[in-house]
């Protein structure tokens, strides 16, 4: 049987869980004979570790987010001429991502998180990896931790950012692919145009982690007369509880869903979403056709998320000097902005070249080379799948 890993980063829920988890169960659904792994490198590391790391990061966004927010543009989204590195900690993780790679013998190597990418290009360059490696992007952009030298595969969120990837690293063509975001495939594609209803009903999210901005809002949530609102509060209790004991009757707290037929159901139900740049969110909701409304971005990712976003008007920003019922009507009633927005939306969906069904054949494609197959035996399968899925 085939072994394929999936290296996400850190335990904590995360868009790039969110990702690896929808490619898995995509693969469990439609192929037979199929080992899947989800291992995330800290915890194989030190589990110890990885749990201060994630603490650690909570924590600075929280209390310290434009700090935060410097660093990571410092570090981790430098230009490109501009070297990437990791000395004083490289070592150790190379060593692990070798054990690892040695305990699993996997066949197909698929990163969501670009620091495994980093090491395992690292290892390709140094010819101590022999596995293919797809990279596979949970933001609307690339930082400067992904590996780049060596990886076989890009999954990428979007036509700009492969002719970046192409223009800065003179990746080739063949070994790109538009995907977009990976959603879950429960999460079913919307064709057509929502029709709003007379009273509109808003999807809140972003207060999972308790990092989001919804409780800013809760004000003009109370006194909103013409709108019902059903706030996503994911494990974050405290909100739960909060918004309940308000005990009004057009705004219902949801916890969290395990579910994603749930979710796709609730998509279906709801007229526009208000919610934090997130990939994976926002990749739900323009695969629902549903008007986004950015209410806070976390500093660093999804900040960049949100400029991206914006520049292509695919979102609305909220102005938190304005009150929130009269911008959300005033937009989804408005059918200029409406047809704008729904011409965006088509032109993003329009570049994506390979949807879930062809990921599977190419997936699959690959697995069936040899281990040890060169690299050309690798584009050819990728190439070939390319020009039947666009034929």
């Amino acid at each position: 049987m085939k072994k394929i890993l999936f290296l996400p980063l850190l335990q904590m829920q995360s868009g790039h869980h969110q990702v690896a988890e929808a490619l898995m169960d995509l693969l469990k659904n439609h192929t037979n004979d199929l080992i899947l792994k989800k291992i995330d490198l800290l915890s194989y590391t030190n589990k110890s570790l990885e749990k201060v790391i994630t603490q650690g990061y909570l924590n600075w966004i929280r209390y310290a987010p434009e700090t935060y927010n410097l660093a990571y543009k410092s570090f981790f989204y430098v230009p490109p001429t501009k070297k990437q590195s990791f000395k004083w900690y490289q070592s150790l993780f190379l060593k692990k991502m070798e054990q690892l790679l040695e305990e699993e013998k996997p066949d197909l190597l698929v990163c969501t998180h670009g620091f495994p990418s980093y090491l395992l290009s690292k290892l390709k360059m140094k010819g101590k990896c022999n596995v293919p490696i797809i990279n596979v992007y949970t933001d609307f952009f690339i930082n400067s931790v992904w590996g780049r030298e060596g990886i076989d595969l890009h999954f990428l969120p979007s036509q700009d950012v492969k002719g970046k990837l192409m223009r800065r690293n003179q990746i080739p063509n063949e070994k790109m692919i538009v995907t977009g975001i990976p959603v879950h495939e429960e999460i079913t594609k919307t064709t057509h145009p929502k029709k709003h209803n007379d009273r509109l009903k808003i999807l809140l999210s972003g207060g999972n982690s308790g990092l989001g901005g919804i409780l800013k809002l809760a004000d003009e949530l109370k006194s909103s007369t013409n709108v019902d609102f059903m706030v996503l509060c994911g494990n974050n209790k405290k909100l739960y509880e909060e918004i309940l004991s308000w005990d009004l009757e057009h705004i219902k707290p949801l916890s969290y869903l395990s579910s994603r037929a749930a979710m796709n159901k609730l998509y279906d139900e709801v007229d526009a979403l208000v919610s934090k740049p997130g990939g994976v969110t926002i990749s739900e909701a323009m695969r629902k056709r549903l008007p986004i409304f950015v209410h806070s971005a976390l500093p660093g990712q999804e900040e960049i998320n949100l400029r991206y976003l914006k520049n292509q008007k695919l979102i609305f920003e909220l102005d938190h000097k304005a009150y929130l019922e009269n911008q959300l009507v005033s937009t989804l009633k408005n059918q200029k902005k409406m047809n704008d927005w729904e011409q965006a939306i088509t032109a993003y969906q329009q570049g994506i070249e390979l949807e879930k069904p062809e990921i599977v054949g190419l997936i699959n494609r690959i697995l069936d080379q040899d281990t040890n197959s060169n690299q050309s035996s690798i584009n050819h399968s990728q190439s070939e799948i390319f020009q039947m899925a666009r034929a």
